[in-house]
């Protein structure tokens, strides 16, 4: 018995003998060619994206240094599991002996542990129990239709005006897509090539048909189509399919998975990205966060999230299904500084006991929004139309709406358009904790910005277009802190200018000829169009 008892004990020591870390690198040597060659590291429509919001090119968008990698992955005893160029950083396993001889490198800035408690500069983290994997949604019965969950946002009127996502790309970061390559929902998706790719990050694997069926029902609740049953939210935008999440176990590693499809959707022009998601607990207690750590800079997928949105991207994430619980808190990534975290209701508004809670750790409004996640309709992977209950449905539910309103308001912002929809809930004046701002109307979102989208005539003009050696902008009377952004067709900051008095001129003789995306900002307008160099 006492050599069993030996046994076992050595047994537990060694079942996390092995540790997930990651380790960071002090620079970027190529940075120069990549900023200077934007499309070797970005595709034009991302170049596109983020001229027409003003973003310039840092040097987060570019790669990790490829001998870095190669000498990481070189070491003895050291596994690379994920990479990220936004945190320029790799995501590793190895012993803790392993792990710290990475530090002798001289590339090497940091290594940080998940496992809190073998970091020098944190105490010990707080012991959490395992956790059973539940990925927020559960089939009831077979019936029903999708009017209410469309209806109670009023996205039925942006449809009605031919507002179906046309033209926005949307990415899903999930645990699977079966059946959405064969079954009836998801046929116009095929028949119009708006499935644009996709991959599977945790198998590394092109094929992504596959896993588990959460994110065949969260694609649905956005693009499933059968008429009289269901109708997703934004049946006509385009749409790639992230497998991030493995359902089969929780690791950190899958908040590294996610980072690093974040950055392959921003690569792609993807507009909008849904995760119905959340980390917390893991299999190996030491990795587990404390409600201590949802302050929107601490979760590595958290911080991933916050990169995302500064590169233009509009991120949307389910709440968490955990309210009736003794954790009862919102769970990384939605605690992002602006991701729009989603809460759930039932089809009369009723805030569902299971829909979690915030505020964050620094006081911050979680949710954001809330929609249905209660009894909603979607399609399984048999193409049965069914009931699902969760936030993992409310908040792709939201996302498909978001991204009709963006292809209503095209000059906007991913600020501005998250600003508009929080604007348009029904308890922005005095929200909670429970339902954030509340339920938004879509239909009022988009009536009151294109109010305030169409300024008096002549309040901002720009000529000569096209213009050969200088720029005329009329100002309203008594503008302050107006700016003129310029950038060419690789997305690069060309000119950037404040303007002074009614009427600024701006010198262009010095800049190339071709086309450029302009934005000026005067006063609380904003003005974004294309502007011709002769």
């Amino acid at each position: 018995m006492r050599l069993i008892c030996i046994y076992l004990l050595l047994l537990c020591g060694n079942i996390f003998a092995q540790q997930d870390a990651w380790v960071y690198f002090t620079d970027k040597p190529q940075a120069e060619f990549y900023l200077n060659n934007p499309l070797e590291m970005l595709s034009q429509r991302a170049l596109n994206r983020r001229a027409a919001q003003g973003i310039a090119l840092d040097a987060k968008d570019v790669p990790i240094h490829q001998p870095y990698i190669d000498q990481v992955t070189a070491s003895p005893g050291i596994t690379v599991m994920a990479q990220s160029k936004w945190m320029n950083a790799l995501h590793i396993r190895g012993t803790v002996a392993d792990i710290n001889a990475l530090l002798a490198l001289p590339f090497v800035e940091a290594v940080d542990f998940a496992d809190n408690s073998l970091n020098s500069r944190t105490a010990q983290a707080q012991q959490q129990q395992a956790v059973t994997k539940n990925l927020d949604v559960s089939a009831t019965f077979s019936y029903g239709t999708s009017a209410n969950q469309v209806q109670m946002l009023n996205g039925q009127v942006l449809h009605q005006q031919d507002y179906t996502g046309t033209g926005k790309i949307i990415a899903v970061m999930d645990a699977g897509f079966p059946g959405v390559n064969t079954t009836q929902p998801f046929q116009r998706l095929q028949n119009n090539n708006l499935i644009l790719g996709g991959y599977n990050f945790v198998q590394r694997s092109p094929e992504f048909y596959t896993g588990h069926y959460h994110g065949t029902y969260v694609l649905s609740a956005m693009a499933g189509f059968v008429e009289g049953q269901l109708v997703g939210t934004a049946p006509d935008a385009g749409y790639y399919l992230f497998i991030t999440e493995n359902s089969a176990s929780e690791n950190p590693v899958e908040e590294s998975l996610w980072v690093e499809a974040a950055e392959m959707a921003d690569s792609l022009g993807v507009d909008i990205i849904n995760t119905s998601l959340g980390y917390f607990g893991y299999d190996n207690p030491n990795y587990s966060y404390t409600n201590a750590d949802l302050n929107g800079n601490t979760a590595f997928i958290t911080r991933g999230a916050n990169i995302a949105f500064t590169r233009g991207i509009v991120l949307v994430n389910s709440g968490g299904n955990s309210g009736n619980t003794a954790n009862p808190y919102i769970t990384p990534p939605a605690d992002a500084y602006n991701i729009l975290a989603v809460g759930a209701v039932n089809a009369t508004e009723v805030i569902s006991p299971f829909s979690s809670i915030g505020p964050t750790a620094d006081g911050r409004i979680k949710p954001d929004v809330v929609a249905q996640g209660v009894g909603s309709v979607v399609a399984d992977t048999n193409g049965s139309i069914i009931t699902a209950s969760g936030t993992s449905i409310s908040a792709p539910i939201v996302a498909g709406l978001i991204a009709c309103l963006w292809q209503a308001l095209p000059g906007k912002t991913n600020s501005e358009i998250l600003q508009i929809v929080k604007q348009s809930a029904d308890r922005y004046t005095n929200p909670d904790m429970q339902y954030g701002y509340g339920v938004p109307d879509f239909a009022q979102a988009l009536q009151s910005a294109t109010v305030t989208e169409q300024p008096e005539p002549g309040r901002v003009h720009i000529y000569p277009n096209p213009v050969t050696d200088t720029l005329i902008i009329a100002l309203p009377q008594n503008t302050v802190n107006a700016t003129i952004i310029l950038f060419n067709t690789l997305g690069q900051l060309v000119l950037q200018q404040p303007l002074a008095g009614s009427q600024a001129s701006v010198a262009t003789e010095g800049i190339a000829t071709g086309i450029y995306t302009y934005r000026i900002e005067a006063g609380g307008i904003l003005k974004t169009g294309k502007l011709v160099k002769q």
